[in-house]
This record gives C-alpha cells, structure tokens and sequence, in this order.
C-alpha cells in the first residue's frame, strides 16, 4: 500500500467552527464496535438528524475500509444495477440547540491502519484546539431493563470522571479505533473521555433508544451542550412498553428478570458497602495486611519521634521567673524554695510539669520519686 496517499481530505470552502478559544468538544460515535442495542449508531444518527451540521473532513474509504467486512447494498432496478449505498466516515461540525459547535466523528469504524487515522484524528484535534474529546460505546451486560441503565466512564480526566461510575478496576478489552485514539490524545496530552452503555443483553441486538438517550446526556454534561432529546425520550418510553407487554404474556421472560433484578440489587449493595469503606482504594482494591501493617508502624513512628519540649518556655506557656538560690532565704515555714515552687507547680499543671521535666533532666532523679507524686509522663496514643 502506498503510504503516500491521502487519508482524508478537507472540505472547501471549510464551514466555521467557531473561534480557537480552546472551548471545542469533539464526540467519536464510530459504528462497528461494541455497539449493543445500536446505541452509538443511534446517538449519531439523531445528532445528525436533529441539529444543523456541515462535513468538515471526509476519509477516503479506500484506505481504511475492508468492503468484504461490511458489504454495502446494492440496488438493482430491473437489469440494472442502478445504486450502491455509500459508507460515510467523516467529521462535522454540528452545532446544538444554543448554536454552540462541537464537532462530531461517525461512520464505520476502519478495519485497517489504526495508528495512522488515530495520528490524523488527533492531528485534527490539534489543529482545531479541540478541549476534550469523548467517545461513545455501548455494551451488553446481564442488567435487567427495569433497573436506570447505567452509564460507565473512563479517561483522563479526573474531574469528568468523579461524577460518574467508572470501571474502579484493572480490566482488558478488545482493541477498537476509537480507543486507538484515546490512548493517541492521551500520549499527547490531551483531554479524553469515554462512555459506556449498559444494555440488557437480551435487547442487545435490537434497537434501544434509552441507551443512545443516555449516552448523549452525558455527552450533553461533559461538553456543556444542549442536545433535543425529547424524540427520544418517546420512542425509549414505546419500547418500555413493549417490553413490559412481553414479559406479562411469558412468565420464563418474567422469571428471567426478576433474576436479573435480584442479581442487580445484590451487586448494587455490594457496591454500595465497598465504596462506603475508607480501606477500599479508587480502583475498588483493598490494601493487604503487610500494607496495613506497615502503615500503621509509620504512624507510631511519628508519635514516637515527637520533638522533646525544650527546657525554656514555649510561646503560650508561662514562664517561670528566675530566681537565685542565693539571693532568697527559706521563709518561716521552713520550705526552700524548691519545695515551695513544687507547691506552686501542683495549681499549675502546664508550667509546673514543664519545670519538674526540666529538673528531671539535670538531676537524674523523677519527680515522682523525689516528692511520692506520679510517675513520669509516657507517650500514649490514640485509635
């Protein structure tokens, strides 16, 4: 293959994109891969049927796409043959119901050279100051169509991230482009998302409109833009319908949901028990005993190896006058002046005990065993 030869082209004159402020969220909705319930499919088709939208950049199928993998009609007239539908893989720039553009990547995914169009898409990022990039996936799961469907995120950004369930785990998948660019823009450091959709599994062949409805909130979410969503909310409430219908009439359908609903809730309080648990890390893991243990040495350490308190008076405490043996005589009562200041130290907890640690520390000799009063004081800690 001729490495020279065109990936894509641009369209011209270019339609506006708005200015390079650094505001731009670019959607990829690439059809072919991990796909259930024909949601990123449907979630592009609707963008595109629903808002205004001007090609930007056209790939050249002929690189990118293995006809025998995905075989267009054909339409035969008579003895003719009179069309071929044409696959359509291409950028746009679609704008929202507020007239804000985003730009947005859909069409059949490529079967061949990955690394050289996710370089060119991330080219593209680059050249027209894309902030973030978010890409739509769709899998099958056993979750029950009764339960909210759940929407999965991944990337790099952080604050995306912490408003929606993630995997919380080390996990391996097959390759897709779409990741292939993900991993392309996260090397260069730009920002990237993904979703993912949780479709009933029984339903994952068919069309599930919820699941699109679902991604494109969170697209609407993450890039602060306005989508109409309210055909969809329809048709997801038609299909509802039907499937309530179909479980009425067969109780092997009912006996299966309420499984799956079982299922679900159990998973669900799990969940809930773990996230709820300091130990349990970001990723879902919890820390070994060796790690507990080894943690819980240095936090001794660091009470063990607190300062000492210096023999002049801290900032705060009261200081103790100075006094010279010489210069005072004992009073009538007989008492040196040591013995009245330890008198003195017994209504002043703070700077007596300072003192008393101080002379301690001179003579050799604990308080308690000079004056039958308590024992030195010893670290003590906390739990």
């Amino acid at each position: 293959m001729d490495e020279g030869r065109e990936m894509y082209e641009m369209q011209f004159p270019a339609p506006d994109v708005g200015p390079k402020n650094g505001g731009l969220t670019m959607v990829v909705a690439l059809q072919g891969y991990a796909d259930a319930g024909l949601a990123v499919a449907g979630s592009a088709g609707h963008l595109i049927d629903a808002l205004d939208h001007r090609p930007l950049v056209n790939f050249n199928n002929d690189e990118l796409v293995d006809y025998r993998s995905r075989r267009p009609a054909v339409t035969m007239v008579g003895d003719a043959v009179a069309d071929s539908a044409e696959l359509e893989l291409s950028l746009q720039v679609v704008r929202d119901n507020a007239g804000k553009p985003f730009l947005l990547l859909s069409g059949p995914e490529p079967d061949l050279r990955w690394d050289a169009f996710s370089q060119a898409v991330a080219d593209l990022v680059e050249r027209f100051d894309v902030r973030r990039t978010v890409s739509l996936y769709s899998a099958p799961m056993t979750v029950p169509h009764t339960r909210p469907l759940g929407i999965i995120a991944h990337g790099n950004d952080r604050e995306m991230l912490a408003g929606h369930r993630t995997w919380g785990q080390r996990v391996t998948v097959p390759g897709a482009a779409s990741l292939r660019i993900e991993l392309e823009l996260n090397r260069r450091g730009r920002t990237t998302c993904g979703f993912t959709a949780q479709v009933p599994h029984y339903v994952a062949a068919s069309d599930y409109p919820l699941a699109a409805l679902r991604l494109l909130e969170a697209v609407a979410d993450a890039g602060d833009l306005e989508f109409p969503l309210t055909a969809l909310e329809r048709e997801s409430d038609k299909v509802a319908e039907l499937l309530v219908e179909q479980a009425r009439e067969s109780e092997e359908v009912a006996g299966i949901v309420r499984m799956l609903e079982h299922q679900h809730d159990e998973e669900e309080r799990r969940r809930s028990t773990l996230e709820s648990n300091p130990l349990v890390r970001a990723d879902g893991s919890m820390p070994s005993a060796d790690e507990l243990g080894a943690e819980f040495e240095r936090f001794l350490a660091t009470q063990i190896a607190a300062p000492e308190r210096d023999d002049e008076p801290t900032s705060g405490s009261p200081a103790e006058p100075v006094v010279s043996d010489d210069s005072v005589a004992p009073d009538d009562s007989g008492e040196s002046p040591e013995d009245a200041r330890g008198h003195d130290d017994a209504t002043d907890p703070a700077g007596g005990q300072d003192s008393r640690d101080a002379e301690a520390d001179e003579t050799g000799e604990a308080d308690g065993d000079e004056r039958g009063g308590r024992p030195p004081r010893r670290p003590w800690f906390r739990f």
